[in-house]
C-alpha cells in the first residue's frame, strides 16, 4: 500500500464550505511582448459576505514561478487591460467611491485615476496604439413631459411607458449604457469624453451581462465596432441585435450587418483589418446556432465562415499573429477550445476535455483558464504543437487536502433510440462494496449543459462530499451535440427531455451497481426546476424527494409576468394568447392531483426571470395537498444565489432535506 493511497484514504470529503471559499481565477491577459499574463483573482470575504477581487500577474517564461500579486485594496480590482507599450497595466476599480479606470505602472509605483466620472464605468478598452481610452457609462436620458410634474408630488411612483420595467434583478430607471471614447495623454483624460452611441436607444453593451466583448477597436485605432440592439418597443421579444461602425473620435455611423434579423455581437479584427463576428440566423431564438462570419477590409464583402462546423460558437477572439481565430464551444460534454481558419474555415479542436472558461492569444500559444468537475479553473499555458503547462495553482493546498468524487462520461439510447450522453459521479471515499443514494441533477436553460466543468452554484462535488452518487444527462435540448440537437426542446419541454431522463437514470442504474436506485433524490433549478414540477405529476413515484430550485409552475403566469419575452415565445410558438394550448399542453400545475413526492422550493425575491410567485404557487400545492414540503426564500438573490452566506445556507438546507430522505 502507497503513501498516496494512505493520504488519499486520510483526505477530507468536499465540502460546500469549501466550494464557497475557493479562489476564483479568471479573465487572463497576455502583455504586448508576450512574457507576462495579468489575470483576476477573487477571494471569498465570508465575514464581509461578499466576494473581492485583485490582479496577480504569472510570468510565462517561467511557470514554475509563483505568481506576483499586483494589487491589495479593500474595493475590488478587475478588468486587466494592457497599455500597448506594456509598460502599465489598466485596470477597474471602485477604490475612489465609484467604479473608474485607474493605471498600475510595472515598474513601480502606485495606481493613478484614469478617469474621474460622474457615473460608474462598466467596461472599458484601451486603442491598440495607446491613444484612446473608450469605455461604457450608463446615461439618463433627458425628462419627460409630465415627470417633472410627478416629482413635484413628492409621490415615489415609478411611470412607465414600455415594457422591460424590470430585467434580470433590476427594476428599469430609464438609464441606457452608452458607448464613450476619449484621448489620453500621460495616462489620463485628456478631453471630454464623446458619446459614440449617442444616436441609437440601446445598451452597449448589452444588459444585464454584456461586457467589452461586444465592442472592438480597429488594429489602426481608428475606429470603433460594437454590438447594439435597437430598443424601441420590440426590445423585450427581439433578439436583433447589429454591429455599427463608428470613427473613434466620432462621425457618422453606418449598420454593417442590416441584412440580418437575427442576433450579431463579438465582433473580433484581425492584424489585416478583417473583421470576424458571431452571427445567428433566426430571428426569436437564443441560442441559436451563433457561427463565425468574416468580413474582408479590402472589398467590404462578408461571408459566412463556419456554416459547415455544427456547434455554437460562445467566445471568440484571434491569435496573437492574427493568421487564425480562437473559439469556444460546447463540445460532447465539454466546453473546448478551437482555432479557426480564417481562409478556409476549417477549424482544429486545441483543448478538448474539460472547461475553457477564458484565453488569450500568446507568444507562440495561447493562455487559457480551464476547469474540470473535479477541480475549479487554473490558468494554463498551451505553446503551439505543445501541451498545456499549468501557471497558478490558486486552491492548491486546499484540494491536496480534499477527497473529491471520481467521474465518468456514459452514453446511451434515449428518445427515439437516439444517442444521449450523461455523467456519473461517485462518492469521495468511495467504497465499492457499498451502494450509495443518488442525487440527480436536472440542468437548467433548457438550452444548456451539466458538462464536464467547475460551477459554484450546482456543483456536483458538493453532494459527492456529503456521501452521494449524482447523475445528470444532458437531455434533448443540451448543447454541444449539435444544432439540431437543440432544436429538439421546443415546443416539447415535458416530452423528449423527460423521456431522457427517465431512460438516462435507468441506464445508470443498469450500468453502475453501486448506485442504489431506490434511494434518489431529484434536483434543479430553472428549467430544471420546471421539470421537478413535471416529474411531481407525471413520474410522481420515482424519487424519495424533490428540490426545486426557480422553476416554472404556472406557464400562463410565467408569460405575463417574465422580462425576456422572446424566451416564451420562442420555446412555445408565439405569445401565450395565440397558443395557449401548447403553452398548457406543457404546464405542470395541470398535474397538481398527481403530486405527492416532498418537494422542497427554494426561489429568490429578485428574481424576475422566474418570479418568486411561481416558488410561491409552487408551496401554495403542495401545502394544500399535504405533501411534506418546505419552502426557502431569499428576499436579496435573483435566479442564482450568489452571497457566499446565503450559499453556505442554500448547501445545508438541501443536503440536509436529501439526509432526511435518504439516509434511511
Amino acid at each position: 500500500m502507497t503513501f498516496a493511497f494512505l493520504a488519499a484514504l486520510a483526505a477530507a470529503p468536499f465540502t460546500a464550505t469549501d466550494l464557497v471559499s475557493l479562489a476564483r481565477v479568471s479573465d487572463p491577459q497576455v502583455s504586448p511582448d508576450g512574457r507576462f499574463v495579468a489575470y483576476v483573482l477573487r477571494e471569498t470575504d465570508l465575514e464581509a459576505n461578499r466576494g473581492r477581487s485583485d490582479l496577480w500577474l504569472a510570468d510565462l517564461d517561467a511557470p514554475g514561478a509563483a505568481p506576483r500579486r499586483l494589487t491589495r485594496d479593500p474595493a475590488n480590482d478587475t478588468s486587466p487591460r494592457w497599455a500597448p507599450d506594456g509598460r502599465a497595466i489598466f485596470f477597474l476599480s471602485a477604490r475612489s467611491g465609484s467604479s473608474q479606470v485607474w493605471r498600475l505602472p510595472l515598474a513601480g509605483g502606485d495606481a493613478a485615476a484614469v478617469t474621474s466620472l460622474p457615473q460608474d464605468v462598466d467596461s472599458f478598452k484601451v486603442s491598440p496604439v495607446g491613444d484612446r481610452l473608450v469605455f461604457s457609462m450608463a446615461v439618463k436620458p433627458p425628462s419627460k413631459a409630465g415627470e417633472a410634474a410627478l416629482e413635484q408630488d413628492k409621490g415615489n411612483g415609478q411611470l412607465y411607458d414600455k415594457l422591460f420595467v424590470r430585467h434580470w434583478d433590476t427594476w428599469a430607471d430609464g438609464s441606457r449604457s452608452h458607448l464613450f471614447s476619449a484621448r489620453l495623454e500621460a495616462g489620463r483624460l485628456a478631453d471630454t469624453p464623446i458619446d459614440l452611441s449617442a444616436s441609437l436607444d440601446g445598451d452597449v453593451p448589452s444588459k444585464p451581462f454584456g461586457g467589452d466583448e461586444e465592442y472592438a477597436i480597429s488594429p489602426d485605432g481608428k475606429r470603433v465596432v460594437f454590438s447594439l440592439r435597437v430598443a424601441g418597443r420590440t426590445e423585450p421579444w427581439s433578439t436583433n441585435f447589429d454591429l455599427y461602425e463608428i470613427g473613434i473620435d466620432g462621425g457618422a455611423m453606418r449598420n454593417l450587418t442590416a441584412a440580418n434579423p437575427a442576433w450579431d455581437t463579438r465582433p473580433v479584427f484581425l492584424a489585416n483589418g478583417d473583421l470576424a463576428w458571431l452571427a445567428m440566423e433566426r430571428p426569436g431564438f437564443e441560442s441559436d446556432r451563433f457561427h463565425v462570419v468574416l468580413r474582408s477590409a479590402q472589398s467590404g464583402v462578408a461571408r459566412p465562415l463556419t456554416l459547415a462546423w455544427d456547434r455554437s460558437v460562445a467566445d471568440l477572439g484571434a491569435s496573437r499573429d492574427g493568421k487564425h481565430l480562437l473559439a469556444t464551444a460546447d463540445d460532447m460534454g465539454q466546453h473546448a477550445l478551437f482555432a479557426i481558419d480564417p481562409a478556409s474555415g476549417k477549424v482544429r479542436k486545441l483543448i478538448g476535455e474539460g472547461q475553457v472558461d477564458g484565453f488569450a492569444p500568446a507568444r507562440g500559444g495561447t493562455v487559457f483558464a480551464w476547469a474540470n468537475l473535479a477541480a475549479p479553473a487554473d490558468l494554463w499555458y498551451l505553446r503551439d504543437g505543445g501541451k498545456p503547462v499549468q501557471l497558478t495553482r490558486a486552491n492548491g493546498a486546499l484540494l491536496a487536502a480534499r477527497s473529491m468524487g471520481a467521474f465518468e462520461q456514459f452514453s446511451f439510447p434515449g428518445w427515439n433510440d437516439e444517442t444521449v450522453h450523461g455523467y456519473v459521479m461517485k462518492p469521495a471515499n468511495f467504497d465499492p462494496a457499498r451502494k450509495y443514494p443518488i442525487a440527480f441533477l436536472v440542468h437548467g436553460g433548457p438550452q444548456s449543459s451539466f458538462a464536464n466543468g467547475w460551477g459554484y452554484r450546482w456543483n456536483p462535488q458538493a453532494y459527492a462530499g456529503r456521501g452521494y452518487a449524482v447523475v445528470f444527462i444532458d437531455f434533448h435540448g443540451s448543447t454541444g451535440y449539435g444544432q439540431a440537437f437543440t432544436d429538439s426542446i421546443s415546443g416539447d419541454w415535458g416530452g423528449k427531455p423527460f423521456v431522457d431522463l427517465q431512460k438516462g437514470l435507468a441506464a445508470a442504474l443498469a450500468k453502475y451497481d453501486w448506485l442504489d436506485g431506490e434511494r434518489a433524490c431529484s434536483l434543479g433549478a430553472s428549467y430544471g426546476g420546471y421539470m421537478q414540477n413535471w416529474i411531481a405529476g407525471n413520474w410522481p413515484d420515482r424519487f424519495r424527494c424533490i428540490v426545486n430550485h426557480d422553476g416554472i409552475f404556472d406557464n400562463r403566469a410565467m408569460y405575463y409576468s417574465t422580462e425576456e419575452l422572446w424566451f416564451p415565445e420562442w420555446e412555445f410558438g408565439g405569445p401565450y394568447y395565440t397558443h395557449p394550448d401548447l403553452y398548457g399542453k406543457w404546464d405542470p400545475s395541470r398535474f397538481v392531483g398527481k403530486w405527492r413526492t416532498p418537494m422542497l422550493v427554494i426561489h429568490g425575491g429578485k428574481d424576475y426571470r422566474v418570479p418568486d410567485t411561481q416558488g410561491l404557487s409552487t408551496f401554495t400545492a403542495l401545502q394544500r395537498r399535504g405533501i411534506e414540503s418546505r419552502l426557502l426564500y431569499f428576499p436579496d438573490e435573483n435566479h442564482w444565489v450568489l452571497k457566499p452566506r446565503n450559499s453556505l445556507q442554500w448547501h445545508a438546507v438541501v443536503l440536509d432535506w436529501l439526509d432526511a430522505h435518504l439516509r434511511q
